[in-house]
């Protein structure tokens, strides 16, 4: 009251309550903003311990409180502040710096791992078979890596991880180019066996190789080829591979071939026969469009298929006719041993040509074969009292026909008989081949003119 009872403005209020009252405000508002001076004064002076401690290049994660006490306990900026608050403080900063040397840390491998990264990249001395100790003396031989300290001083395990990834790098990069060489040297071995393909269609085209081609009919005009010099140590097929390939491709195109020669000749009603020659079968194939795709091997094998199927029938043919010429042997021979009157050793054919009287024999039955009474030769007296027939008008087809015939009866009882007979079968025998002889009575055969019958009989003469 003393220092504000003279001033003028005490009397502003008439009444003591309101003057108490307005004094009591005015108080507590001083007390108010006194507080919060003294709040941000205190906290003023935390932020600033904690920004000094935070900055100063003592102070580390693992800075103990006690030597940070030590260290700063003379400075006001630490003495300011409470201990209580201080120590809070002091925890909050030891976090901050550890999370800031992890961070930094981080940066800094980082950091050094690019630039390690950066200088093995630039060493050309260094390969995918380099090892951990050889780099290592690479890089203290490199003028980059030994003026940063920074690298010198990385961390042993980043710096030999960072090689490691190098090195899988180069492996990596070592692989690709591999497989690339690879993949262009089979590009480049499937290009020649292509090439080589096209230039034995060209050998076929020229009609050089075909499916009865050998490889060493063929190997001097391929062996001079640069597409057959470039299969040379290649991997895959071989030259000789494909070459077999080719050829069994066109001999399998034989049949469908075949049958198309076939038609050709089908066509030109041409037929191969034994004196057929393959120029003139070839002449035949070439007139028609369809021959424009047939192999030259294979209608070398078709001809010779055909030629060897003309053989056949021709030997067949001769069988036939030989088996026909045997007949008319037989029916000969049997006119000759049943002549009347018989023929003698010092017979000649001119003066027995026209003087024998064949007939036919009657076929007896097996049953009258005992009972049957052979029939005896006339004698001369009575043979002159005979009428000679003229032998051109001998029934000869009729006999060898009957020959035939009666040959093939004999033959099929004959057959029969074996597979019924016991072990007392000799005697047998000798009456079954006498049925045969006398079971009919051959006569002469048609077609023999007088030099074959000359020939006929001077044979079974010579043998009787």
């Amino acid at each position: 009251m003393k220092m504000i009872i003279n001033d003028p403005r005490y009397s502003a209020l008439p009444k003591l309550s309101e003057k108490k009252q307005a004094f009591n405000a005015y108080k507590s508002q001083h007390e108010k903003e006194e507080k919060e001076e003294t709040r941000l004064r205190a906290k003023e002076a935390k932020e600033k311990l904690q920004s000094f401690l935070e900055q100063h290049e003592k102070m580390t994660s693992t800075t103990r409180y006690r030597k940070a006490e030590q260290m700063f306990g003379e400075q006001e900026v630490w003495s300011v502040v409470p201990e209580r608050d201080r120590k809070e403080i002091y925890d909050d900063v030891l976090f901050f710096l550890a999370k800031k040397e992890k961070e930094q840390a981080k940066q800094l491998r980082k950091r050094n791992v690019q630039a390690l990264k950066n200088i093995l990249d630039n060493m050309s001395n260094v390969s995918f078979q380099t090892t951990w100790s050889e780099a290592q003396q690479y890089l203290m031989d490199n003028p980059m890596f030994a003026e940063d300290e920074e690298l010198q001083n990385m961390d042993k395990e980043d710096a030999l991880i960072c090689f490691e990834e190098h090195i899988r790098a180069l492996e990596k990069d070592e692989t690709e180019e591999k497989e690339k060489s690879r993949m262009r040297e089979r590009r480049q071995q499937r290009k020649n066996r292509e090439s080589f393909q096209i230039f034995l269609d060209e050998l076929h085209e020229t009609g050089q190789l075909h499916s009865m081609s050998t490889w060493m009919e063929l190997y001097p005009s391929v062996s001079t080829d640069n597409r057959f010099a470039n299969m040379l140590g290649q991997t895959g097929s071989t030259p000789l591979d494909l070459f077999k390939f080719y050829v069994e491709d066109l001999k399998a195109r034989f049949h469908d071939e075949k049958k198309i020669i076939k038609d050709i000749l089908k066509d030109r009603n041409f037929s191969v026969e034994v004196n057929t020659t393959f120029e003139d079968f070839a002449h035949i194939i070439s007139f028609d469009k369809r021959a424009a795709t047939l192999d030259a091997g294979n209608i070398k094998l078709t001809f010779n298929s055909l030629l060897e199927k003309a053989e056949a029938r021709e030997r067949e043919r001769g069988k036939e006719e030989a088996r026909k010429f045997r007949r008319k042997e037989a029916a000969f021979k049997s006119m000759l041993k049943q002549a009347a009157p018989p023929l003698e050793l010092d017979s000649n054919w001119e003066e027995n040509e026209c003087q024998h009287y064949h007939f036919k024999g009657k076929k007896h039955s097996k049953k009258s074969k005992k009972h049957r009474k052979h029939s005896q030769s006339p004698t001369p007296a009575e043979w002159k009292r005979k009428k000679v027939p003229d032998i051109s008008t001998w029934d000869i087809t009729g006999a060898m026909e009957k020959t035939s015939e009666t040959e093939e009866e004999n033959h099929q009882h004959r057959s029969q008989k074996r597979k019924k007979r016991n072990h007392s079968e000799s005697g047998s025998e000798g009456s079954s081949s006498g049925d045969s002889g006398s079971s009919y009575t051959p006569a002469f055969h048609v077609g023999l003119c007088g030099s074959e019958l000359l020939f006929a009989l001077s044979s079974f003469l010579c043998r009787t």
